[in-house]
């Protein structure tokens, strides 16, 4: 054995939450975009095996592959500490000592099982061909087996990281499915939706609840256009800590940012739209969409309308609305279809603001407590 196992175990202990937290904010800053450098068929292989019909080998890639993180010299094709193969290891002790906690408090994204490993399908020393035929779901061992090879054949940190990762990226977007399956409605109306998201917005949230509503309108366009993808930052970050123009970027395929939204929960002012214009020509951002909850401050307005005049001569493109309104004409536009992406997109958009926060899973289960006892409410869904 390359370690004790105690001393492999707290070395996961360690890693896993860093290596989830990394992970979260970045797709909460560009999506779930794939690691372009590992091959498609790759690729699609982590993905069939985060998303196996065999629950029991869902567990196995975020096991495998934190052990092999955490501790190089382990073969994470092992799953026994007493197997003949160099680097052996017990993988089961790392899974029930990690994994299934965070499965449980991550609504039972993985499927809830309380001891995976103890499974027939892993009672086995290795995940490899050898064992194929004790398989009942052969396809699935075989996508394990193809994964874990080449992350042996490989045997560099660099390579194991990023497989390590996109599997994280999966389990995200699992996530996003799973927790919003239980109340969005089947059919939702323009005026239901605008009421819902008025709801949503009557609580204080320093902003996150504004932020989580506007990266969802951009987001559902977005995709179901075709247009751009969005990066979005935590609403209270600042722009230069993050690296951004402002607190949510419609970028393209080559990484351009075609527009800049700057989201207020207050009534805008001429100031702020001033303030923001410096960083967005020394970064050649020429459009900028300001999205304020309550309009423009009223002292603001014929300031604000001077400003966007002298600077649309200046080659910048200025837009404000109010929240509402633009959400309005937009969810119009994308049909009843688009408006339940929409809703789907807020649960998982403010799951990801507060992991950015790093408020903890606590603030994740309330958020969508709460917006489930809104739902209900407005007596939604209807039959």
């Amino acid at each position: 054995m390359p370690t004790s196992n105690e001393t492999l175990v707290e070395k996961c202990r360690k890693l896993f939450p860093l290596a989830w937290q990394k992970m979260v904010e970045k797709v909460g800053q560009i999506g779930a975009m794939p690691d372009t450098s590992l091959d498609e068929n790759f690729r699609q292989a982590i993905t069939r095996c985060v998303n196996s019909k065999t629950k029991t080998y869902r567990y196995v890639l975020p096991t495998q592959l934190l052990a092999k993180a955490a501790d190089a010299s382990v073969d994470c094709r092992s799953l026994q500490a007493t197997g003949k193969r160099k680097g052996a290891f017990d993988a089961r002790s790392i899974c029930d000592d990690i994994i299934v906690p965070f499965d449980k408090s991550n609504h039972n994204v993985l499927g809830g099982s309380p001891e995976p490993y103890v499974n027939n399908p892993l009672r086995q020393p290795e995940i490899t061909e050898r064992y194929r035929n004790k398989q009942k779901d052969k396809i699935g061992w075989d996508d394990l087996c193809f994964v874990l090879n080449e992350v042996e054949k490989s045997n560099e940190i660099s390579f194991t990281q990023r497989v390590f990762e996109q599997a994280l990226v999966e389990i995200i977007k699992r996530l996003s499915v799973v927790q919003v399956l239980y109340s969005v409605p089947k059919r939702i109306s323009l005026p239901r939706t605008i009421s819902l998201v008025e709801a949503y917005l009557s609580e204080q949230s320093g902003g996150d609840r504004v932020l989580a509503v506007a990266a969802s309108i951009f987001e559902t366009i977005g995709k179901r256009f075709n247009l751009f993808v969005i990066k979005r930052a935590n609403i209270n970050a600042a722009d230069t800590s993050s690296g951004m123009v402002a607190d949510i970027e419609c970028v393209d395929s080559k990484g351009n940012v075609l527009l800049a939204v700057e989201v207020k929960d207050k009534a805008l002012t001429v100031n702020q739209v001033v303030d923001k214009l410096p960083n967005l020509r020394a970064k050649q951002v020429s459009e900028i969409l300001f999205i304020a909850q309550k309009g423009i401050e009223k002292e603001s307005v014929n300031e604000v309308a001077t400003l966007v005049d002298r600077e649309f001569v200046s080659g910048q493109n200025i837009y404000v609305f109010d929240l509402i309104r633009f959400a309005e004409s937009l969810l119009a536009l994308i049909g009843e279809s688009g408006r339940r992406d929409f809703l789907d997109c807020i649960w998982t958009t403010m799951a990801l603001l507060f992991s950015i926060a790093k408020r903890g899973p606590n603030c994740f289960v309330k958020f969508n407590t709460a917006l489930g006892r809104t739902i209900c409410k407005n007596n939604i869904p209807q039959k």
